[in-house]
């Protein structure tokens, strides 16, 4: 009887894996049946994680444009200087601009001394020449910009050095022009006769700033400054009298004397104006 052989000849094949109905966990709990893995891979016989997509990187959010500057609501399109005295549709509107600075103006077309001390007090506040005067620099400013030129709305910055000392040397040299003309009551004539207002009026006129007549009106225009704080071109106040202060103690001023218009030592106790 020939022996059974237990023993497997060589070649033989190997009995497949057979599925028991449940499925084998692989690494990472992984479900796999047989040699196949489902959701995962092996790599040197190890099951390993399959890689996790890459997050979605956060949306970035513009950043909010910052505010533009408001325009004006109001703004001067007349090339037109307006003075004490101007009257009409372009003083309604600086009226009105003033207004917007917070001036209480009533917009009446009508430049008198409300609208004269606003328009100082505008200057002051930013910067320019306090003369009263709405001229390139006053309306390139209340326009929104620098200096206007033509009245076009085209601006150029505003210097930031002040020109106030030559323009007050200007009004001195101007005053200093008149040495030797009479005394004549209510006039304003150069070479011919002044009165003390009148020959002020003048000398600032020269530099470009337009003062009122009297000189009542011109203290009321201008600021009132103690002696220490003058500089030349300001004006030099007693009662019923007024001249141009030319620094180092000196006044030039229309006298009721010979000569009238003399440069002389201040005398007394005046006080001080200014339009700077």
């Amino acid at each position: 009887m020939a022996t059974s052989n237990s023993h497997r000849a060589a070649g033989r094949a190997v009995t497949p894996f057979r599925h028991s109905g449940r499925a084998l966990r692989g690494t990472g709990g992984a479900a796999i049946l047989g040699t196949v893995l489902l959701g995962s891979a092996f790599a040197g016989g190890a099951a390993q994680a399959a890689p996790t997509a890459p997050a979605t990187a956060p949306t970035l959010t513009a950043q909010a444009a910052a505010p533009a500057t408001p325009a004006p609501i109001h703004t001067l399109s007349s090339a037109e200087k307006l003075r004490w005295g101007s009257q009409g549709s372009s003083v309604k509107q600086l009226q009105a601009a003033l207004n917007e600075e917070g001036a209480s103006l009533a917009v009446d077309g009508k430049f008198g001394p409300r609208t004269h001390s606003a328009v100082k007090d505008y200057q002051r506040t930013n910067g320019l020449q306090v003369d009263g005067v709405v001229g390139p620099e006053t309306r390139g400013a209340l326009n929104g910009g620098g200096l206007s030129i033509g009245g076009t709305g085209t601006s150029v910055p505003t210097p930031s050095t002040s020109s106030s000392g030559s323009v007050g040397q200007s009004i001195v040299d101007a005053a200093r022009t008149q040495i030797g003309t009479s005394y004549s009551w209510s006039s304003s004539s150069p070479g011919v006769g002044f009165d003390c207002s009148g020959l002020t009026q003048y000398a600032y006129k020269q530099a470009g700033i337009d003062l009122p007549r009297t000189s009542g009106q011109q203290v009321n225009a201008g600021t009132s400054i103690s002696k220490s704080a003058a500089q030349p071109g300001d004006l030099v106040v007693w009662p019923g009298h007024i001249g141009v202060y030319a620094g180092g103690d000196k006044v030039v001023d229309a006298g009721r004397s010979a000569g009238a218009v003399t440069e002389r030592t201040i005398w007394g106790s005046p006080t001080f104006i200014t339009f700077r």
